[in-house]
């Protein structure tokens, strides 16, 4: 792997697919001596970030997610944008992730020179695997990706964290799959910007048109997430690719006006500032469990615990207590 900034700056800068995939590489190695490389690239690409329509995408089983996803970054490439998709997948370390099935699927985009579909890293951890796709974001809108579709591909948490990283949530949704709200968490629906209601095609059309009237009721009794905006409720087809461009549009919609009033830089803003916030805390974490000392008395502490011969709280002082006296003791 090259060890200077500038090959992987200029690469960037020169859309060099190649020179791209290795930074990617790069943001993803655990290695610690790549870390202080890694913060070198991305301080040199951060002045060319930030401009890219940062899309997020969630859906239920079955709604045909890689197909609307194909759809639509096929769409965009028509209307002269480049698209990038990545994967948020906490459990890919497991179950080797679903994106690379997606890209076997995503054939026609995978295919075309405009588009790039990079599956997430197996972090195993969704604090990892969204580390990760945040700052690759940061290199495809360098690379001049005017268009980055974040899809989550794990449940629960992951909604959230790409919600957190995204200006745009959409949240793909199925008629006539019994209960109405199919299991999908009161706070992803909270979460969206657009509700969308796939596969509104064929005999499925007025089962559509219903569910986008009732998620449409639902919607009116749960507060935005942004005051500038009320999400709408649409219909598409990703099959028939009917609906598509009104969803781009409303995402445009979207962006313009949050920009006008200025939500969209406080919202960006804030998911900095709570990136950062997390980034600290997970580093003491880090830091704190690597303690030879911590790591020495953790086990016997996990065993009395366990063995109901003393409290959580009682074993979580022994242990911070252990870096308390450490530091007074270098201080003297």
């Amino acid at each position: 792997m090259p060890e200077h900034a500038a090959y992987y700056i200029d690469g960037v800068r020169a859309q060099n697919r190649k020179a791209i995939s290795k930074t990617i590489t790069l943001i993803e190695s655990a290695l610690p001596g790549h870390r202080e490389l890694t913060y070198q690239v991305l301080d040199g690409l951060l002045p060319y970030t930030g401009q890219a329509v940062r899309l997020g995408i969630t859906g239920v089983p079955g709604v045909g997610k890689s197909t609307f996803i194909e759809t639509l970054g096929l769409r965009l490439i028509e209307k002269g944008r480049k698209v990038a998709i990545l994967a948020v997948d906490p459990s890919s370390a497991k179950s080797g992730g679903s994106i690379m099935g997606d890209k076997t699927r995503m054939e026609k985009l995978a295919a075309n020179s405009e588009a790039f579909i990079r599956p997430s890293p197996s972090g195993g951890t969704l604090g990892g695997v969204a580390r990760k796709t945040r700052e690759t974001i940061l290199v495809l809108e360098a690379a001049g990706y005017d268009a980055v579709m974040v899809e989550t591909v794990g449940v629960g948490q992951s909604e959230f964290s790409v919600a957190s990283m995204v200006d745009f949530f959409l949240v793909l949704l199925l008629a006539g799959a019994g209960d109405e709200l199919q299991g999908i968490k009161r706070g992803i629906i909270e979460l969206a910007d657009a509700i969308a209601v796939n596969k509104a095609d064929g005999e499925n059309f007025f089962r559509a048109e219903k569910a986008r009237k009732d998620y449409e009721n639902a919607l009116h009794m749960m507060a935005p997430r942004s005051d500038s905006w009320q999400p709408p409720v649409l219909t598409c087809s990703a099959l028939e690719m009917t609906g598509i461009d009104e969803i781009w549009d409303t995402v445009l919609s979207h962006r313009k006006q949050m920009q006008a009033s200025g939500a969209l830089e406080r919202r960006r803003r804030e998911q900095a500032r709570q990136w950062f916030e997390f980034l600290v805390e997970q580093g003491l974490k880090d830091w704190f469990y690597g303690l030879g000392q911590v790591r020495a008395l953790l086990p016997e502490l996990t065993r009395r615990l366990e063995d109901g011969e003393t409290t959580a709280m009682a074993a979580a002082r022994q242990l911070l207590d252990l870096v308390t006296h450490e530091h007074e003791r270098t201080q003297i």
